[in-house]
């Protein structure tokens, strides 16, 4: 626990502290020197505020196809009555190790008109092959397949026994599903630096990226007052990890106790 939390409570007193303090050696676990320069060189920009709004579109809108996606895949593949499903994983799994790489995929997403737009994001990345494999076992293993076959012999439709019986037993995984999707889509940035042109659409970790280069190009610079530009670069860094992460955090706790449920389900990958 100490090995997971002290390196969380450094930084937050790192962000907080005087930079020389910290460049210093001397801030270990509490603030020194409090001062709330970094935040206010990062929060009184306006660019932060317009990524933290694109970053909550992209991942709201993200998260939610990507659930939608996973699930209409997972759950037939977790049917031992749909033909050919063992070939299908196969098929599946082998898109965890072979790719067609970066170049194939950017010429594809071009021709599909989606360069400067949120789908650039989105679409290539709508189903995560792990998630999938994770959420179908979770589908085999948890909800028996004779309470799907008594669904049936009452006259229970597909479509019925997954939004009736499937997704409401399986509250545990979906909450797991959710954070490792909005997770990843608040923490990418790969993608739009590649996609994205648009500078009014760029999400939050471009943003902080640019203002944190701003700041370090600032700090070598050779002009009066370089010592505290290198000292408020060193303190910028702290500050942009708790900008960027704060979201994250807060949802953490909400999913935290179907968590571990989750990823134990996710070393079954029968």
């Amino acid at each position: 626990m100490a090995a997971v939390l002290y390196p969380l409570i450094f930084v937050i007193s790192a962000s907080f502290s005087d930079p020389a303090k910290v460049l210093g050696g001397e801030v270990w676990l509490l603030p020194k020197n409090v001062s709330m320069a970094a935040y206010q060189n990062i929060l009184h920009n306006r660019d932060i505020w317009n990524g933290y709004l694109n970053t909550i579109i992209y991942a709201a809108i993200g998260t939610a196809i990507n659930m939608i996606m996973t699930i209409l895949a997972a759950y037939p593949l977790s049917r031992p009555d749909l033909p050919g499903r063992k070939l299908i994983m196969v098929v599946i799994t082998l898109t965890m190790f072979f790719s067609g790489g970066l170049i194939p995929t950017y010429l594809l997403v071009k021709n599909l008109g989606m360069v400067n737009t949120l789908w650039a994001l989105i679409v290539p990345g709508a189903i995560a092959t792990y998630n999938l494999i994770v959420m179908r076992t979770y589908f085999q293993t948890s909800i028996p397949w004779e309470l799907q076959e008594a669904a049936h012999m009452d006259g229970c439709s597909n479509w019925r026994m997954l939004w009736n019986i499937i997704l409401p037993l399986s509250k545990p995984i979906l909450a797991v599903m959710v954070l490792f999707y909005a997770v990843g889509h608040w923490n990418s940035f790969f993608n739009a630096l590649i996609y994205i042109r648009d500078e009014s659409k760029y999400p939050l970790q471009i943003v902080l990226r640019e203002i944190l280069m701003i700041s370090q190009s600032d700090a070598v610079d050779a002009n009066v007052g370089l010592e505290s530009k290198v000292l408020l670069a060193e303190s910028i860094k702290y500050a942009v990890i708790i900008v960027s992460s704060l979201p994250m955090l807060i949802l953490y706790p909400f999913v935290q106790r179907h968590f571990v449920k989750g990823v134990m389900i996710g070393s079954i990958k029968g």
